[in-house]
C-alpha cells in the first residue's frame, strides 16, 4: 500500500500556546495536513488514507514474572510498565523479593517495616525494585512515601532504570505533584521516561498538559512508538476534539504505526467518543487482525451512540468470526440488552458469562444486576448480587436503585445500611438511588434523614438531582409550597429536573398557578421539549380552561413542535411486536381488539371509568378519540393471547403512560392474575394485584 510522500512532507508540529486548557480557534497540533475517511457503507465518501510500511502486530499477553537474574544494563531497555524482578540476593531483602514475586504485596510491605525501624540494612536495587512493584500493586500512597523516604535517608543513588521505576510508582498511585517534581529533576531521561509521564497525565485527566509534553518529546526525539500515539489518541478522546485526534492519527500513519493494534483500538474509541462512528468503522474495517479488544471497542462505540441493533448485529458477527469473547464483551452485551429491553438476549449473555468462565466477573455481574433491576426481575437481580464473590460500589448502587424502582424503598434503605456496615463509602450516585427509593415509596421521614446525613455524616454536598428527589418527595405528600421553597433555597440555580419535579407535583395535585410557573421556567430552559407543554395542556384541559389550553396548542404550532404517535412493543417468542394507538396492521389484529374489548368489559365490573380529558404527553391529540385502543393496551392484549395464563408480561412504551391506561392496567393485572411490567418514558411500573410500584405518582 503506497502513498505519495508529498502528502506528509508538510506535516510539522505546531506549538500549543497558553495554559487555558482548551485549543484556541481551529489550531492544529500538526499543521499542513488534514484527512478524512471514506467508507463504502456510508454516505459522503472522501479519500481513503493508506500508509506504507504499516506494522502488523497482534495484541500480545502481558509478560509473566520470571525468576531470572536481570542485569541492570539490560533492564534499562525494558518497558517499565511491566514488573520485572530479579532473583533475590539475601536476608530480609531476599524475603521481600520472594513475596512480591508471588504478588503478596501487603506482606512484603509489612516486612519492609523491619528495614525502616531497625535501620542499618543496606538495601539493594533489586529490593527497592520489588518494593516499587508492591506499592504499585496496592496503589498505596503511604507505601510510596515510606519507600521513597528510605531511599533518600540511605543515600541510595538510583540509575536511570530505577529513577523511571520510582517515577512510575508515583504516577500509578496518583501522586501527580510529586511525579512532576521527580520528572523535572531527573538528571537524565530516555524515551521511556517521557512516555510514562505523558501516560500518567492522560490517566489523571490532564489532557492539555499531556499534549504539551508530547510536543516536547517530538522536538527532542523526533520519534515515537505505538504506545505514545495510542496515549495521545486517548487524550484527544478525553478532550472530545476530533481534529486533534485526526492529527495524531496522521502522524501515526507517517511513523508507520497506524495499523498497530493499540493505536487502532484507541482510534476506534476516539472516533466513537467524538461522534464520528463512520470513522471508527473505517479504522475497524482496516484492522489487519480483528482482535477481541477491537471488536469490543467498535461494539461499545455503536452502543454509545444508541445504535443498539447495529451493536447487537456486530456482536453476532464477532461470535461467528470465532474470536474469543471476554468479560467486557458480555458486559457490553448486557448493557445493549438493557437499552433494547431484550430479556432473551440478556439471558443468553448471562449464560455466555458462565459458559466462558466469567461467572464471577464483577463488571459483567453488575451489568446483569442493573439489567434485571430495570426490567422487572428484581429477584433475579438479587440472586446475581448475592452470588457475586466480590462487590464494588457500583454493584450496591445498582441493586439499591433496583429496589427503589420497584417501589420497595424499605428494602433499598436496608441494603444501603448493610453496605455501610461492610465498610463501603457511598458516593453521590448511592444517595441518588436511596433518595429516589424514598421518593418512589413515599418514605418522607427516612428521605429527609438521608438527605441531611449526606453532608453531615458523609461530607457529600447535595447536587441538583438530590434536590429534585426531595422536591418530588414533598410533592408526593402534597406539600407544594414547601417544595417550591426548597427549590428557591437551593445553593445553585434551579435545574430543569428540579422544575420538572415541581411541575409533576402540580399536575398530580392540580395546582394550576404553580404549575404554570414551573412550565414557563421549563419553556425557557428546554424550549424544544414537547412533554413540558403537554403537561400544562393536560392541566388546562382537566380544569376546564379551554382558552388557555388553546393558547398552548397555538404555541406548539408556532414552534413547529409536532406530537408524535405513541409506540409500545412486547417481545413474544424472541420476536418484537410493535403497536401504535388504534393501528390495525398486526396480522392478529382481530383477536387483539377482541381481547381488549373483553378486558375492558371485565375491568368495568371492578370500577373502571374511562378518563376523557387526558392526553398522553407528547403524542398525537387524535389519540383522545381512540382512548380505548392505546398502544400499551394493544401490546398487553397481544401478550395475553400469545402466552400461557399467569405469564409475566414485559412492555416498553416510548412515552409516559397516560392516567387512563395506568388505571386500566392496574385492573387488568388484578382480573387476570398476571404481573405486567411497563417501562415508559418516565419511569418503571410494575403492576400486580391491582396496584403499581410507582404508587400512582409518575
Amino acid at each position: 500500500m503506497e502513498v505519495p510522500l508529498s502528502r506528509y512532507q508538510s506535516l510539522v508540529l505546531d506549538q500549543i500556546h497558553g495554559s487555558s486548557g482548551s485549543f484556541s480557534g481551529h489550531r492544529y497540533l500538526f499543521s499542513g495536513y488534514c484527512f478524512s475517511f471514506t467508507r463504502r457503507k456510508w454516505r459522503n465518501p472522501c479519500s481513503q488514507i493508506w500508509c506504507s510500511s504499516a506494522m502488523e502486530q497482534g495484541l500480545k499477553p502481558r509478560p509473566k514474572l520470571q525468576r531470572l537474574q536481570i542485569d541492570i544494563s539490560e533492564r534499562k531497555e525494558t518497558v517499565l510498565e511491566e514488573t520485572q524482578i530479579r532473583k533475590p540476593s539475601s536476608g530480609i531483602g531476599n524475603q521481600i523479593e520472594k513475596l512480591v514475586l508471588y504478588k503478596r504485596y501487603r506482606e512484603a510491605l509489612e516486612l519492609f517495616e523491619i528495614l525502616e525501624l531497625e535501620g542499618g540494612y543496606e538495601v539493594g536495587s533489586s529490593t527497592y525494585d520489588a518494593l516499587v512493584s508492591a506499592c504499585v500493586g496496592l496503589k498505596s500512597i503511604r507505601g510510596v512515601k515510606r519507600v521513597f523516604n528510605l531511599m533518600t535517608r540511605n543515600g541510595f543513588e538510583p540509575d536511570l532504570y530505577m529513577r523511571n521505576r520510582v517515577l512510575l510508582m508515583h504516577l500509578r498511585c496518583g501522586m501527580m505533584i510529586d511525579a512532576r517534581k521527580l520528572f523535572e529533576e531527573m538528571p537524565e531521561k530516555n524515551l521511556v521516561s517521557w512516555n510514562m509521564m505523558v501516560a500518567g497525565l492522560v490517566d489523571s485527566g490532564e489532557f492539555m498538559e499531556a499534549f504539551r509534553l508530547f510536543l516536547r518529546i517530538w522536538q527532542e526525539f523526533s520519534e515515537g512508538g505505538s504506545r505514545i500515539f495510542a496515549t495521545m489518541i486517548r487524550a484527544s478522546a478525553g478532550l472530545g476534539l476530533i481534529f486533534a485526534g485526526r492529527q495524531v492519527h496522521s502522524c501515526a500513519l507517517k511513523m508507520g504505526v497506524g495499523q498497530d493494534i493499540f493505536v487502532s483500538c484507541a482510534l476506534i474509541d476516539m472516533y466513537s467518543k467524538c461522534g464520528d462512528i463512520e470513522g471508527a468503522q473505517f479504522v475497524f474495517d482496516e484492522l489487519p487482525e480483528k482482535t477481541t479488544v477491537g471488536w469490543n471497542t467498535i461494539i461499545a462505540g455503536y452502543a454509545l451512540h444508541g445504535y443498539s441493533e447495529e451493536a447487537l448485529s456486530l456482536y453476532y458477527e464477532m461470535r461467528e468470526s470465532g474470536v474469543k469473547m471476554d468479560h467486557f464483551t458480555f458486559s457490553i452485551l448486557v448493557r445493549i440488552c438493557t437499552r433494547l429491553a431484550s430479556l432473551e438476549h440478556a439471558k443468553q449473555a448471562h449464560a455466555g458469562l458462565v459458559r466462558h468462565g466469567f461467572g464471577s466477573d464483577i463488571v459483567a455481574n453488575t451489568a446483569l444486576v442493573d439489567f434485571y433491576s430495570k426490567w422487572g426481575r428484581i429477584e433475579d437481580a438479587r440472586h446475581v448480587f448475592d452470588k457475586m464473590p466480590c462487590k464494588n460500589l457500583l454493584s450496591w448502587n445498582a441493586l439499591i436503585a433496583g429496589y427503589g424502582n420497584h417501589g420497595r424503598g424499605d428494602e433499598a434503605i436496608e441494603l444501603f445500611e448493610k453496605m455501610l456496615k461492610e465498610g463501603l463509602i457511598p458516593n453521590h450516585v448511592t444517595f441518588l438511588a436511596v433518595l429516589s427509593a424514598c421518593s418512589y415509596s413515599g418514605l418522607s421521614e427516612r428521605g429527609w434523614e438521608m438527605f441531611e446525613s449526606m453532608s453531615r455524616d458523609h461530607k457529600i454536598k447535595p447536587r441538583a438531582m438530590h434536590y429534585a428527589c426531595m422536591i418530588e418527595l414533598l410533592g408526593r405528600d402534597g406539600l407544594l409550597d414547601e417544595a417550591y421553597a426548597l427549590l428557591r433555597a437551593a445553593p445553585f440555580k434551579p435545574t430543569a429536573n428540579m422544575w420538572a419535579a415541581l411541575l409533576t407535583a402540580c399536575r398530580i395535585h392540580e395546582n394550576l398557578e404553580l404549575g404554570k410557573l414551573a412550565a414557563e421556567k421549563l419553556y425557557g430552559m428546554e424550549p424544544e421539549k414537547l412533554s413540558n407543554y403537554i403537561v400544562l395542556l393536560n392541566m388546562y384541559n382537566s380544569s376546564g380552561k379551554l382558552k388557555e389550553a388553546a393558547g398552548v396548542v397555538q404555541t406548539l404550532r408556532r414552534k413547529g413542535l409536532r406530537m408524535r404517535p405513541a409506540c409500545s412493543w412486547i417481545d413474544v417468542k424472541k420476536q418484537a411486536h410493535f403497536f401504535y394507538s388504534g393501528d390495525k396492521i398486526h396480522f392478529e389484529t382481530k383477536q387483539i381488539y377482541q381481547k381488549v374489548d373483553d378486558l375492558m368489559a371485565e375491568i368495568v365490573k371492578h370500577g373502571y371509568t374511562p378518563q376523557q380529558k387526558t392526553l398522553l404527553p407528547d403524542v398525537d391529540e387524535n389519540e383522545e378519540r381512540i382512548l380505548l385502543y392505546h398502544s400499551e393496551k394493544l401490546a398487553i392484549a397481544y401478550g395475553m393471547i400469545s402466552t400461557p395464563d399467569g405469564t409475566s408480561l414485559q412492555i416498553v412504551q416510548s412515552h409516559r403512560v397516560c392516567s387512563d391506561c395506568h388505571s386500566a392496567i392496574k385492573l387488568m393485572a388484578l382480573v387476570t392474575g398476571r404481573e405486567i411490567v411497563l417501562r415508559d418514558g418516565s419511569r418503571f411500573h410494575r403492576f400486580k394485584d391491582g396496584s403499581c410500584s410507582c404508587g400512582d405518582y409518575w
